[in-house]
């Protein structure tokens, strides 16, 4: 069974049950009242005969009787405690027997229903008592027609079933409709689903009918966000696949070439022998950093939870820079505060070394690389400015990206990375509660800053206060 179809049941059978509940309380209602009004004006019929028998059955009743004036609809008989008639009314029914005759025993007023030739009549009873000595003299009954009631609750029970059978048969029209109207937008999206799992094209979106806040609205919109997240998540790992082809396609390409040349000459010369031990060093690092960002992924790359002094992290990155920069490019610290933060200090460091080489890598010779650690409020900040050519605006947010190339050309230089060293920098940061930022002017350079939190109270300012250059030996050198 379809949706629709289920909430149109549903739909269909709790208006029944609220209609038939309705029904029943009216019906209810309309006969007790009808029958409510008949009982008070017997009520009341029969106070009226009873003022006129006080002292008894007078021999004069009848003309007494006729003398009242007493309802039409209203028939009386009065009977002596032996069940004899004595007198009844002109519009009674013409039997000779009282209008109940299984309660003329009670001694008080009891109300029944009796049919009379074949009319259904509601009766009173009322014994006749004698005032000194509360002596039964016999009884008085009256009888009213229930044929009015009947027919006015047989039409309303046939009104009721009638309208309530319409009501049901238009509620479920409409409430199917409006069940259809609500699901179509569903239909769009199996379709489009349907589309999408046949033809790969994630590209497709479901246009949105109606308002965005409804919940079929709210759905499109979950749905169209997942697939746009689906979208580039798919072209981000075609790119990966096709960045980690080229890598590695790469440096095997010149290890083959140079076992070649070696192959055809029959000697091992020792710039070939160091091309292979180049490439196989590249290779070697291009797999240990997937490996890293593959177990960072799973949540398998534990991370130890010490205090780390980042000045003194930031001296030991400085030596190195030294060694990659080989002169090309001078080195220098300058503002450097004492600060303390908990975290990974081999992993710490990492990040900090992979900002530093990056750096390098795109710094024009004769440039000027320059590192900073300083302290704002709970914050440390360590900041690596170079002089290169910068980065256009529309690319900055892709710079953590994985094997991103600023050259479209994907042109190394020899001994570069392969452009992961950024997003693994990045992943790092993260995951100790800190984040990275770049800025970047095109021609003017680029700066990067790791913020880290610090341990509370942790941070302040170098006694020397001066910053440290390429040639200046840092502290502990």
């Amino acid at each position: 069974m379809t949706l629709r179809a289920r909430l149109t049941l549903w739909y269909t059978a709790v208006l029944a049950v609220v209609l038939i509940l309705f029904g029943s309380i009216v019906y209810i209602s309309l006969s007790f009242n009808l029958t409510n009004q008949i009982e008070n004006t017997l009520d009341r019929t029969a106070d009226e005969i009873l003022l006129t028998m006080a002292d008894g059955i007078p021999e004069d009743l009848a003309i007494t009787l006729r003398a009242l004036d007493l309802t039409s609809n209203v028939s009386v008989q009065i009977m002596r405690d032996d069940g004899e008639i004595v007198w009844q009314s002109e519009n009674a029914p013409l039997v000779d027997s009282a209008f109940d005759p299984h309660n003329m025993s009670m001694d008080e007023n009891v109300f029944s229903t009796n049919n009379i030739l074949g009319v259904d009549y509601r009766v009173l009873t009322v014994p006749v008592v004698s005032s000194p000595g509360n002596e039964v003299l016999g009884y008085l009954q009256l009888g009213a027609s229930l044929a009015t009631v009947n027919l006015v609750s047989q039409t309303l029970l046939i009104m009721l079933l009638v309208g309530e059978l319409l009501a049901l048969v238009v509620a479920a029209i409409i409430g199917y409709l409006v069940a259809s109207a609500a699901l179509n937008p569903l239909d769009q999206v199996t379709q489009t689903a349907i589309q999408i799992t046949g033809t790969d094209d994630l590209s497709r979106r479901i246009p949105l009918i109606g308002q965005q806040t409804d919940e079929v609205g709210r759905l499109i919109q979950a749905f169209n966000a997942t697939m746009e997240r689906l979208e580039g998540l798919f072209n981000t790992q075609k790119r990966f696949l096709a960045d980690v082809s080229h890598e590695l396609r790469t440096p095997l390409t010149a290890i083959r070439g140079n076992v070649d040349l070696i192959r055809q000459f029959g000697v091992a010369d020792e710039e070939s022998l160091d091309a292979i031990s180049s490439e196989v060093d590249r290779l070697t690092r291009l797999v240990s950093d997937l490996l890293l960002l593959a177990q960072a992924e799973t949540g398998k790359l534990p991370f130890s939870r010490d205090p780390v002094e980042l000045d003194t992290l930031m001296l030991e990155v400085y030596r190195q820079a030294k060694v990659l920069a080989g002169g090309r490019v001078k080195v220098r610290i300058g503002g450097e505060d004492q600060a303390r933060v908990v975290g990974d200090r081999d992993r710490l460091k990492q990040v900090l070394l992979n900002v530093v080489a990056n750096a390098l890598e795109h710094a024009p010779d004769a440039s000027e690389v320059q590192m900073g650690l300083k302290c704002e409020g709970r914050w440390a900040k360590l900041s690596v400015v170079d002089e290169g050519p910068g980065i256009p605006e529309e690319e900055l947010s892709r710079i953590f990206e994985r094997f991103y190339r600023r050259d479209p050309s994907r042109n190394r230089n020899k001994g570069a990375g392969a452009g992961l060293g950024l997003s693994i920098a990045y992943w790092i940061t993260r995951h100790h509660s800190g984040d990275i930022k770049v800025e970047s002017s095109v021609g003017k350079g680029t700066t990067f800053i790791i913020s880290l939190p610090l341990i509370e109270g942790s941070c302040g300012p170098q006694d020397d206060g001066e910053f440290r250059s390429f040639d200046a030996a840092p502290r502990g050198e």
